[in-house]
């Protein structure tokens, strides 16, 4: 069996280093599937989930990114996230907070400078709460 070596890092820690069957994150044009030997290419990712088929016992680990860069090379994926959280350490309550504070920050905004930075907080958290659904469906 092909396996692959995935690294997922933040610049807090690293969140995971193993080998894997399979990848799945969001890529900047759309969902990206990774399998051994795939095709070198790097890409910056949006905030999503990140998927990994552990090869040892075949389950599968999420984990969050709030975006960040992807580098594939044919025996190595490494994730390079601006900010990755387990998926067991998800916290929906707090997303569905930190989305509404975004949101009243978007309508108060004094400058595009502001409006920007709330959406881009907004975004994540939206994407933060679907990842969250979408691990509840496991």
């Amino acid at each position: 069996m092909a396996t692959i070596q995935v690294d997922v890092v933040s610049a807090e820690e690293n969140i995971f280093s193993g080998l894997a069957k399979f990848v799945a994150l969001p890529g900047e044009n759309g969902e990206l599937g990774i399998l051994p030997r795939h095709t070198p290419l790097i890409t910056r990712i949006k905030a999503g989930a990140v998927r990994i088929e552990r090869a040892d016992n075949g389950e599968e680990e999420f984990v969050f990114v709030a975006g960040g860069i992807l580098e594939v090379q044919p025996g190595t994926v490494t994730v390079l996230a601006d900010t990755a959280i387990r998926g067991h350490d998800l916290d929906e309550a707090k997303a569905a907070e930190a989305k509404k504070l975004a949101e009243e920050a978007m309508k108060n905004a004094k400058s595009d400078i502001d409006f920007a930075k709330a959406q881009s907080e907004f975004s994540a958290m939206a994407a933060q709460i679907a990842a969250i659904a979408k691990l509840r469906k496991k």
